[in-house]
């Protein structure tokens, strides 16, 4: 990315009511947060904001509701900041908007969701929005590459910044792109065939080691599995990793052959698990991997809902130098894809 937006830092916030999209889609366990390093990640941008503005208020979605479902509903994100920020809920309507108050200057919205609109990037529904605040800030780097009317149509009508987290992100995988300790290598694995497999061949342009495992690995070998001599810096040498016969995990072999590339890399950029790792049985050659990582020399980065759930129910999540809060989205980032909610910013 040649432009950089402008940051929250760069507002003049004296007075203002900013509207703020942040990351709030997080796992769920019977009815409690699973993980929640999403939502203490946006704690930096929300405490910036209100020590100077007149008040925030706080939009985004948690998973993939049919309609108004109250089993995807962010109370129980709003309970969290409540709890964090030591606050008390107040059920509420902004604008034509439920949602709850948190502190004096803090409300947080219900699921986004909820409305096609959302999805849709709806004009109306992205002016609906706009009404609410004199600003706009985008911190949901994980959402951005998603042209919804939060992401992208509401930045349209108000003056629009980046949140520190975002900031942060577009900093560290930039690096990543331009200017990486060699060799690079990148790790994808996981599920999400469709958006990961076209995005393969782009890492070709920047790394020295791509390696797929996972489901990735089953689908399309023909297309994947094609090189293991060495060539240069454009086109990086691809590692496919084989399935056991239960079709749920690598071999031990394929892991030891992604630890010998681990072991002499300088940076690494993983997103995707090896496994089914919700079925522990199946979890444990990306935890081999996850630990070859961290006792590695190398920078380490590492993206994904699935993946970042993991590790940090394994405990190891702080040992990787940058925990990127984007799967797909950190994923097109790194491929050169434009962003949709970072280009709206730039605007």
């Amino acid at each position: 990315m040649n432009n950089k937006p402008k940051t929250v830092q760069d507002a003049n916030l004296n007075g203002k009511t900013v509207l703020l999209r942040a990351d709030l889609d997080v796992s769920l366990d019977k009815g409690k947060i699973a993980e929640d390093i999403r939502l203490e990640a946006s704690l930096d941008t929300i405490n910036f904001l209100l020590k100077r503005s007149k008040s925030v208020i706080v939009m985004g979605h948690l998973g993939r509701p049919v309609g108004e479902d109250k089993n995807f509903s962010l109370r129980i994100v709003a309970q969290w900041y409540a709890n964090r920020l030591d606050g008390q809920l107040t059920e509420i309507e902004a604008g034509g908007f439920k949602g709850w108050k948190i502190l004096p200057g803090l409300i947080l919205l219900e699921n986004l969701r909820f409305y096609k609109e959302e999805e849709e990037n709806n004009e109306d529904f992205s002016k609906k929005l706009s009404f609410l605040a004199d600003i706009y800030v985008n911190d949901a780097f994980a959402s951005s590459h998603r042209a919804h009317a939060s992401i992208v149509g509401a930045a349209k009508f108000l003056p629009h910044f980046s949140g520190l987290r975002l900031e942060k992100e577009v900093e560290e995988l930039s690096a990543v792109i331009k200017d990486p300790k060699r060799p690079l290598t990148v790790i994808i694995g996981g599920a999400k065939i469709e958006t990961k497999l076209p995005l393969v061949e782009k890492m070709h342009k920047f790394a020295d080691f791509v390696l797929v495992g996972g489901e990735l690995s089953e689908q399309d070998k023909v297309l994947l599995k094609v090189m293991h001599e060495k060539v240069d810096r454009i086109k990086s040498i691809l590692l496919v990793a084989d399935l056991m016969e239960s079709k749920k995990e690598i071999t031990e072999y394929s892991t030891e052959n992604f630890i010998q590339v681990i072991n002499k890399s300088s940076t690494v950029v993983w997103n995707g698990p090896m496994g089914l790792v919700e079925e522990r049985e199946y979890s444990k050659e990306t935890l081999r991997l996850a630990q070859a990582i961290v006792n590695s020399q190398s920078y380490s980065i590492v993206g994904g809902g699935d993946t970042i759930a993991f590790l940090n129910k394994e405990d190891i999540l702080d040992k990787f130098s940058f925990v990127s809060m984007g799967g797909g989205a950190m994923l097109e980032f790194l491929a050169g894809e434009n962003l949709p909610g970072i280009e709206a910013l730039l605007s």
